[in-house]
């Protein structure tokens, strides 16, 4: 008995102890992943919203740190991303031109200075240049005025050759072709501001004198080369604006249409002329005839021959300072420009085509399954386009061992921070909450596609992607959006 009392006192202690211990091991395991297990609730709540139903969303968040994946809903569905591909485009771009890359754009020559004439043809040499504004082109113009040319016995020419001629994408929409985010991707182009919007034209719209009167309409440079049909009229300032600024199809024709109100100060819209490389050929041209030189020839376009000599040369901005309105603004023409760059300084051919087999070539170099995406475009535009939100966080993640990564994630639009090139498509999102300067991200729009892809920096660091699609409305997606990635910002604090 006394061996029995024994034995069963000593499995008694045992049984305590070892439950004891479980529960133990479950407090502590309770804590460890209780953050986990609240994140995943509370964005699971989130994605339960009816503005999702019927659309499809994929969610990817990993930490920072590791790599590890902390949520996925739907992370390995191929989606389309709109501009989040941009998140690939300029990485691509600074591992294969590097964050110091620039472009060049010539004025040259296969003539000779004789007195105050060039003999011979001259050259404006466009090399993708997408920042070069009317006021480079003046001081092209100066600089020849200043080698004491007078007249050009010649023809002014454009050589947009550097690119190839196929100047829309795919998948553009036709519809979208007069849009500044569809502007023709040309070698020689030029921008209205230091938006640069390339191969872009702004059309202001203002209202009379008086009630009835025509309204007024500038361009932005001032050009020739668009024509402008005006029908809009000046209304009371009790009745609401009304204004519709279109091309025409295949021309070069804007139409203003609608009403504009007397207290309206002006509307302003972008947008993208046919054939950039004429246009840009025509800014030069009135260049040149404001600094006093004449040109007896032809304006054509055609590329240069081997013998030409330089009179003349800019380079643009550095690659990482162009990255800022690329990513900030969204900017679709630098998305593309930048692929064809890639074909030709590794393939010598500035095509989509050879551009984004560097672009796949790149993606497996970071470990990515390129032949798991369909990727047609730089800047997201197409609606073909599909990658799934698990590589573009795995992307993210790998990206922060790059030697450029500073120059990348300062590029990025930052959550409810002001300025134009600071908060970007983000300064009136998310303000006063725990995101605001915390989530650093690109955003993605196109019709029934919403994107938000990025990194949440705080104690607890995490990249996600979040891509959405087949939704019906845009603002509701956004807010959607912006409630998940609050939550990540949020995660520091439980």
């Amino acid at each position: 008995m006394k061996f029995t009392y024994k034995v069963g006192v000593g499995i008694m202690l045992s049984v305590i102890l070892l439950l004891s211990n479980l529960s133990y091991g479950k407090e502590n395991q309770s804590e460890a992943e209780q953050d986990d297990q609240d994140l995943s609730r509370n964005i699971h709540k989130i994605l339960s919203d009816e503005g999702l139903k019927g659309a499809i969303a994929g969610v990817s968040v990993r930490s920072a740190d590791t790599g590890e994946i902390l949520f996925d809903h739907h992370g390995g569905t191929r989606l389309t991303p709109a501009s989040n591909m941009k998140l690939i485009t300029a990485a691509a771009a600074l591992e294969t031109l590097g964050q110091d890359y620039q472009f060049i754009t010539d004025v040259a020559t296969n003539g000779k200075i004789k007195g105050d004439k060039l003999i011979g043809d001259l050259y404006l040499i466009g090399r993708g240049d997408p920042t070069i504004l009317k006021q480079d082109l003046d001081g092209f113009a100066t600089s020849l005025k200043d080698k004491g040319i007078n007249k050009i016995q010649g023809d002014l020419i454009g050589d947009e050759s550097w690119y190839d001629t196929q100047k829309l994408s795919e998948d553009m929409i036709w519809t979208d072709e007069s849009e500044y985010y569809g502007s023709q991707v040309s070698a020689l182009t030029t921008a209205p501001n230091r938006d640069y919007d390339a191969g872009t034209i702004i059309v202001d719209v203002f209202p009379g004198t008086r009630e009835g009167e025509k309204a007024k309409v500038t361009t932005s440079p001032k050009t020739e080369y668009v024509t402008i049909q005006n029908s809009a009229t000046t209304v009371s300032q009790e009745q609401e604006t009304d204004i519709l600024i279109n091309r025409k199809h295949g021309t070069n024709i804007i139409t203003v249409e609608g009403s504009i109100s007397l207290d309206n100060a002006n509307e302003r819209s972008w947008i993208a002329v046919s054939d950039p490389a004429k246009y840009a050929l025509h800014l030069f041209e009135q260049s040149l005839k404001d600094v006093g030189i004449t040109i007896n020839g032809d304006l054509r376009i055609k590329k240069a021959s081997e013998d030409v000599t330089s009179l003349a040369n800019k380079k643009s901005m550095e690659l990482h300072e162009l990255l800022i309105p690329f990513m900030k603004l969204s900017n679709n023409g630098h998305g593309e420009i930048l692929v064809k760059e890639m074909g030709k300084r590794k393939k010598d051919v500035g095509s989509w085509e050879a551009g984004l087999e560097v672009v796949n070539d790149y993606l497996l170099k970071e470990g990515l399954q390129p032949d798991d995406m369909l990727i047609r475009d730089g800047s997201g535009i197409s609606h073909v386009t599909l990658i799934q939100p698990h590589q573009i966080s795995q992307l993210l993640f790998k990206l922060q061992s790059r030697e450029w990564f500073d120059s990348y994630f300062t590029s990025l639009p930052v959550a409810g921070s002001n300025g134009r090139f600071v908060g970007g498509t983000l300064r009136n999102r998310m303000k006063g909450t725990a995101a605001e300067n915390v989530v650093f991200a690109k955003t993605g729009t196109l019709q029934g596609v919403s994107s938000l892809s990025g990194f949440v920096k705080h104690e607890n660091p995490m990249v996600f992607s979040i891509i959405i699609n087949q939704f019906l409305d845009e603002d509701k997606i956004e807010e959607i959006e912006d409630r998940i990635a609050i939550t990540l910002a949020e995660y520091n604090f439980k």
